[in-house]
């Protein structure tokens, strides 16, 4: 249900039924049925391609300013539970489906999806033509949107138009600050494993300090999985800081927003461990701040990478790895110095995913290598920084 609005914004009423709406910079509206929460947010409006683990999109820090909209037509089937989420508070600002969220059908929901948006303050819309709006993005970029949901279908569109207008957008925004933890703390919980549920890490071999610019719990999973006690510090943490936790190696994880607004405080932290010389792994935004660290730039995209069927080839090896990624900036190529080798490419659009530093333990990738949701193909990355760790001893 489309209605775009004439140059005027007079908005004609709601359609019968509808009691949610998304309303765009430019005054197009789409009418749709709430679930979720009821209340209203702006933000930038993506889409994601993944066809399951919408409760880990849900809960991912980096969605952090977005409005998601759900290329799959069939999201909610499955409910929700208490162990697919990859942060306590979801930082999305809201959801778009397709079709009317079901009833659960799996043995592991707890509740339905709906109810599990509405106790987390997430505002959803289904009924969206969500095909159309997804080849909009495709084609013009992410715009600004506001989404509102309000069960008596009462709405003042003038006013949504006008926040969603109003609102700056991404670039320049650091959302680091929002999402990060509020204090540092110990982490050895393991990964998921059928019948038993997520495990711990009670002899690690190595010590790491994640720095958490909105990391994602199946991330330090995977760390402790590959025999790190893991110690997550805050985004603003310094380096005198992080090396006095005596790690042997330094994570720095994805996060939401602009890395050159997040950069003003990371990279001079980056830098600081890169003069120790310790092992460095970074992911997503964490790789982009990487690349700013060693005198590189970043750029905002039109649409950005979000999915987990993203085909990412290593340079290294001519191996192609299916990918998890959520990401709306990318480092340019032409900006990064002598030394620092591109390691990983883009086989939808060819720009960087990886990055290696010649003669120094320092790696990244601009893709999730933790695989939540999305295909396994990068877990080996995790023992590559294990590896890195053993061979300084």
């Amino acid at each position: 249900m489309q209605q775009q609005a004439p140059d005027s914004h007079t908005f004609s009423p709601p359609p019968p039924g509808a009691t949610a709406v998304l309303v765009l910079a430019d005054g197009t509206v789409l009418w749709g049925r709430g679930l979720g929460a009821a209340g209203a947010a702006v933000g930038e409006v993506v889409f994601n391609t993944a066809m399951t683990g919408y409760q880990e999109v849900l809960t991912d820090p980096s969605y952090a300013g977005q409005i998601i909209t759900f290329t799959f037509p069939h999201i909610g089937n499955v409910g929700a539970n208490i162990e697919d989420v990859e942060s306590t508070t979801p930082a999305v600002r809201g959801a778009l489906f397709r079709a009317d969220v079901t009833q659960p059908s799996n043995w592991r929901a707890t509740r339905p999806l709906d109810a599990w948006m509405r106790s987390n303050g997430v505002v959803g819309v289904s009924g969206i033509d969500t095909r159309a709006l997804t080849r909009r993005i495709r084609e013009s970029g992410a715009p600004s949107g506001t989404i509102a949901h309000s069960p008596d279908g009462t709405f003042d569109l003038a006013a949504l138009r006008r926040q969603a207008a109003d609102w700056p957008g991404l670039l320049g925004m650091d959302l680091a600050k929002e999402v990060t933890c509020g204090q540092t703390y110990g982490w050895d919980e393991s990964l998921w494993r059928l019948g038993r549920g997520y495990g711990r890490q009670e002899q690690p071999r190595f010590h790491v300090v994640a720095v958490d610019y909105g990391a994602k719990r199946n991330i330090l999973r995977c760390l402790a999985d590959a025999g790190c006690k893991v110690t997550v510090v805050p985004a603003t943490t310094t380096a005198e800081e992080v090396l006095a936790h005596r790690p042997d190696g330094v994570f720095l994880s994805n996060g939401p927003g602009d890395p050159e607004a997040t950069g003003a405080y990371a990279v001079p932290t980056i830098q600081g461990v890169l003069e120790a010389g310790l092992p460095l792994f970074g992911i997503c935004l964490g790789h982009q701040m990487l690349a700013l660290a060693l005198g590189g730039k970043t750029c905002k995209m039109e649409t950005g990478h979000r999915g987990a069927n993203h085909p990412v080839k290593d340079l290294a090896t001519g191996k192609v790895e299916i990918t998890s990624q959520n990401h709306g900036f990318a480092v340019v190529e032409e900006s990064l110095p002598a030394g620092v080798a591109v390691s990983h490419r883009s086989l939808f659009d060819g720009t960087v995913e990886g990055l290696t530093v010649e003669g120094r333990p320092v790696f990244s990738v601009q893709y999730h290598p933790e695989a939540s949701p999305g295909p396994q193909d990068s877990h080996y990355l995790f023992k590559r920084f294990v590896q890195m760790m053993e061979q300084r001893r």
